[in-house]
Formats: structure tokens, sequence, C-alpha cells
């Protein structure tokens, strides 16, 4: 191993380096400037590589700005290494653990970790907890006194079931696949089918949408992409089979035209609840709006006005009239007789 190596690897002291680089420090004019320099030392220490381009914009600042930066920090001895069109990377065995938080970014991981602990399953829960005692352990005293005085004071609670708890590691296996690009098979059960039904899928992307997780996928048994609500997952494998399509990214997918047929639904709705949907209703074809007096006209194109639709309008039907289709009116009337019937029966 050579010196410089050496110099870098992670038995080397960090103090020498922290005296190194305030000394090298003592130059720059502005308090906004170092800041800035450390950030993008630690963001460069985030990711395997990060391009020039990423960090001009979160600092808001020029790609010229950026580059002076970069060679401040080669000249404080951080082994940056630099290829045009790629981005920065940091040396292998370079690092510098994180010497300080702000009292704000300590209070941010209570609420990052009772999210953690109540909109994630089991299993990538408590990778969570292990890693925020890691993070916890680097804390000053003053910051850590803070975090548990907040600890017992903030409480989250999901309104609904997230995930099946019989599948407690169904978003780390969806993890894994996206990242090696391997296929997992599940069994899932859907509010169209009767019984359950098998398949394998290649996920896309996650993503959790009024109050739900899905998992967006390329399916073999359909031959196209579907999502799929996590709490229908009753069981989850990881398979060895690697992905047969190159994927885009996940908004590609969710907001692609569909090609199925759509039907115009107009409905009329009291002002005071139509603040209170308009949340959900990009998900039910959500197309415009217009005030109407102290009521509010909603325009939709529905995928699916047999179930999807109409079973949402139920949510505030007794708040809302239906203006078109006829078709739709017809079909929430079957419902609420159904609903009477099994409330009288």
């Amino acid at each position: 191993m050579n010196k410089r190596t050496d110099k870098y690897s992670s038995g080397f002291r960090l103090k020498h380096y922290l005296w190194e680089i305030c000394f090298q420090f003592m130059g720059i004019d502005t308090v906004k400037r170092f800041d800035r320099i450390v950030a993008i030392l630690i963001q460069l220490q985030s990711k395997k590589v990060v391009k020039a381009q990423e960090l001009a914009k979160r600092f808001q600042v020029s790609l010229r700005t950026i580059y002076r930066d970069i060679r401040t920090l080669e000249s404080c001895g951080v082994p940056v290494l630099g290829e045009a069109g790629l981005g920065y990377t940091i040396m292998e065995g370079y690092r510098l653990p994180p010497i300080m938080f702000t009292r704000e970014e300590a209070g941010s991981f209570i609420a990052a970790e009772k999210l953690m602990q109540n909109f994630t399953d089991k299993s990538l829960g408590s990778h969570h907890e292990s890693a925020m005692y890691k993070v916890k352990s680097v804390l000053r005293g003053k910051e850590k006194d803070w975090i548990s005085a907040l600890e017992s004071q903030v409480v989250i609670d999901p309104a609904q079931v997230l995930f099946n708890k019989n599948v407690p590691n169904a978003l780390e296996v969806l993890f894994e696949s996206i990242a090696e690009k391997k296929q997992v098979f599940l069994c899932y059960s859907s509010l169209r089918e009767d019984d359950p039904t098998e398949r394998e899928i290649e996920p896309v992307g996650i993503f959790n949408e009024n109050n739900y997780w899905y998992v967006l996928g390329y399916c073999h048994k359909r031959t196209d992409y579907r999502q799929f609500r996590t709490d229908r997952i009753l069981t989850i494998r990881r398979t060895q089979k690697k992905f047969t399509l190159v994927h885009g990214n996940l908004d590609e997918y969710r907001y692609r035209p569909s090609e199925s047929a759509k039907t115009k639904v107009r409905i009329l709705v009291n002002k005071s609840i139509a603040r209170y949907i308009r949340g959900s209703s990009t998900r039910y074809g959500f197309v415009s709006e217009q005030k109407q007096g102290r009521k509010v006209e909603m325009t939709f194109m529905s995928r699916d006005i047999e179930n999807e639709f109409p079973r949402w309008y139920l949510m505030f039907g007794d708040y809302a009239e239906i203006l078109e289709p006829p078709r739709l009116r017809d079909r929430v009337l079957t419902l609420l007789k159904k609903t009477e019937a099994k409330l009288l029966g």
C-alpha cells in the first residue's frame, strides 16, 4: 500500500484532517461559502457519483462556483475524482463521519423515525431503527437531549392498514428487486377478482398515494404495466430471474395516457366539501372545476364508472349531485340499494 492510499484509509486520524481543512478555509471570506463547501463534502460522501449540475441546483449557484468549490476541497487534501460528463466521486476508503448536526436537523430525525415506524413494513422499519442508533451515536450531548425531549411527545398514527401482517418484508423485497433488477413473485388479492392470483412482476417503482403504498411494475401475467396495493399482497418472494425489459422512471408510467376508453363525468359538489376531495380527485380522472355560487362543478374523465368512481363518490355523495352521465347515477343507486339490503337484511 503506498503512502497516498494509506493516508486516505479509514485508519487515518480524523483530527489531522479537520485541522488541515480548517487551516485551508481560513482564507474564505464568507461563512456562507464555508457552509456550502462542507455540505458539498457531505453530499459527495452520500452517493457514489454526484454531478456538478446536481450540486449547482441544490445550492442555487453557478457551475463555475461548484468547480471552484471542488478545487478548494482538493486543495484541502480531499481526494475528489472527476470525469467529464459523469460527475464527481471520492476515492474509495476516504470517509469523514458526520461531525455536527444543527438542533433542527436533529429534531427532524424524530419525524423521520416515527414515519418509518408507522408507514413502512416491519422489516424496513427495523433497518431504519438500527440506522438511527448509529446516527444518534454521533450527536453532541445537547442534540441528544433535544431528541429525548421530543421522542415521547410525537405520535403518528396511520389511518389505513398499509401492509399485510403476514408479509412483514414487502418493501424490503421490492427495494432489493428494483436495485438488483430481479423479478418478484406475488400472490395478490385484487378487488376485481374473486380469488387471489399468482404472478411475477418486474417492479419499476414504489409510491404512496391516498394513504396507501403501491408498487408499479411490468406484470408477466397481463403482459403490461400494472400497479399493486401493498396491503393486498398476500405473499411475496424473491426470484433469481432477471428483468426482461429496460424500464423508464416511475412517472413515465404513472402519468402516461391510458389506452382504455374514458367517460366524461360532471358532478356538483358543495364548496365546503370540494376542498377536501381535491387531494384524491386526480386519481379518478379530474380535469377541471368551475365555481357556481356556493357549489363547485367538477369535471372528470373516468376510466371506470362501474366500480372505482361510484364507490369514491359515495364517500361524499350526500354533499354532491351527479350531472352526467345518467349511467353513473344508476350505478350509484344500485350500490345504495345493495347497501340498504345488507343493513336491513
